[in-house]
């Protein structure tokens, strides 16, 4: 079967998908079902790349990456302002397919969607320039950015579009190509991204291919790509990483979170809780930098806990296509059923429930409640792992050395938060956790320019800023002897 198809789709929620390689849409004989999380149905297929066409994508950003790599950086800024620009124009229609895949209300949509725009803009102004070590009559010594050459990117469910994007901008800004896989789960938009480049980008800069885990595997120990940029769980990045060795892939991996809340005595339970509530349950808690455990110093762990349960019974959990819906289902089967572990394993153990902790599982769709856990031992399941999903342990502290070694007694290391009216000791207490991204009086602040990454097995490498921008580049020094008297 011809792989190639003549025409776009005529509607970013048509039911038929395509991907992008070497600026042409292609489709495959095999498809896989895409679903609606809050119906529990499937609504669209989407192609499952065979080898080959992996191949063909990732021989097509080879094929381009020399006229782009020295294209001027002036006119790679205006190709991915051009892709903001023509994202800008289908955003609504965007916002609505991410709704329907991913399963986010119409504020979490937007969120993404025009922090999707936001980032190509910003990261399209970002320069790495040469650096000048030595410049004296003698010698001139200067380290520069290359590009690598063909990118391979992995993106995940929970931000489909956009941390698609927190790898494309910056991958295509140094001049490298890229071949992108998004999600099983959640192809839609990613793939539709990618037709919008068509005509935007050169062919082959930007291929998007769509598949099941065998596409991930081919692509981690393919030795056509020169990197690989993946955001996912940590059991994953273990296997990204033995598959990279193969042939010394760049990696940079952003992986799994536990992090810590830290809650000071001195804080308004009634001004916190909303807070409190949204660094928790953000994204119906599908967030790798969501706070999974929330200690609140035992003075105000009762007012706070109560006005955290007063809050959470205004938040509505349902459809994220309903207008007043604030945190829409868990995204996919599989998901449902792990975040469904933890509830039964806090009923097993005779966990104390402040609100929420059962399931109706003959809802419509993979709906589970916002669930806070009342003060569970340090040991539980729910203490230890990252349930990526609405249930959150409320764990009391007193002292305070113990509950920095308490924050930091976990594999991970992606953020954290601190709260408290003493500036001072937020500050102490924060610049002693062992995380990537400490906020404190806020949560879940980014920026194009703000240097994101994980400590521990949160992740390897860096995204965002220019710290970011590097990671899709070699260092090169060039040194001249400017009186070559040997030559």
């Amino acid at each position: 079967m011809n792989s190639v198809v003549s025409e776009l789709s005529p509607g970013l929620l048509d039911s038929s998908y395509a991907m992008t390689i070497n600026g042409k849409s292609a489709v495959s004989q095999l498809t896989l079902p895409v679903y609606n999380p809050a119906k529990r149905e499937a609504f669209a297929e989407v192609p499952v790349a065979t080898r080959a066409q992996l191949d063909e994508a990732i021989s097509a950003g080879r094929a381009a990456f020399p006229a782009w790599s020295n294209s001027p950086v002036e006119v790679r800024q205006a190709a991915v302002t051009a892709l903001a620009d023509r994202l800008e124009e289908r955003a609504e229609e965007f916002m609505a397919l991410l709704t329907r895949e991913q399963g986010k209300p119409r504020a979490g949509a937007e969120w993404e969607v025009g922090g999707s725009i936001h980032w190509l803009r910003e990261i399209a102004k970002q320069r790495l320039p040469e650096e000048v070590i030595e410049d004296t009559k003698l010698r001139r010594v200067v380290t520069r950015y290359t590009p690598l050459g063909v990118v391979g990117a992995i993106t995940p469910w929970n931000f489909p579009i956009l941390l698609a994007i927190w790898k494309i901008a910056p991958a295509l800004m140094a001049g490298n190509t890229i071949v992108v896989k998004p999600s099983p789960f959640t192809p839609l938009t990613t793939l539709r991204l990618g037709e919008l480049a068509q005509g935007i980008l050169p062919d082959g800069v930007l291929n998007v291919v769509s598949g099941d885990d065998d596409l991930g595997r081919w692509m981690t120990s393919h030795p056509g790509l020169d990197k690989i940029s993946f955001t996912g769980s940590t059991e994953t990045g273990r296997h990204v990483m033995r598959s990279a060795a193969d042939n010394i892939k760049r990696i940079t991996l952003e992986l799994g979170g536990n992090d810590p809340a830290i809650v000071l005595p001195d804080v308004d339970p009634e001004t916190v809780a909303p807070q409190l509530f949204w660094a928790a349950f953000q994204n119906n808690a599908q967030f790798c930098q969501a706070t999974k455990r929330l200690f609140i110093h035992e003075d105000v762990y009762d007012s706070v806990r109560d006005a955290l349960v007063a809050y959470a019974r205004t938040v509505k959990v349902g459809d994220g296509a309903e207008e007043d819906t604030q945190i829409g289902p868990i995204q996919n089967l599989q998901q449902y059923e792990k975040v469904k572990e933890f509830f039964e394993d806090s009923r097993v153990q005779g966990h104390t429930f402040a609100l929420g902790g059962q399931i109706d599982e003959n809802a419509s769709g993979w709906i589970v409640p916002v669930t806070l856990v009342d003060n569970p031992p340090e040991s539980s399941k729910l203490v230890v792992e990252e349930p990526f999903g609405p249930i959150l342990p409320l764990l009391k502290w007193k002292d305070e050395a113990d509950v920095i070694a308490r924050a930091n007694d976990t594999i991970w290391g992606l953020g954290a938060t601190v709260w408290s009216k003493d500036l001072e000791a937020a500050q102490r207490i924060g610049s002693q956790i062992e995380a990537g991204t400490v906020w404190i009086n806020e949560v879940h602040q980014y920026s194009p320019d703000q240097a994101f990454g994980g400590h521990k097995q949160s992740g390897i490498g860096c995204e965002n800023s220019l710290h970011g921008l590097m990671e899709y580049t070699n260092w090169q020094t060039i040194t001249l002897n400017k009186v070559p008297n040997a030559v």
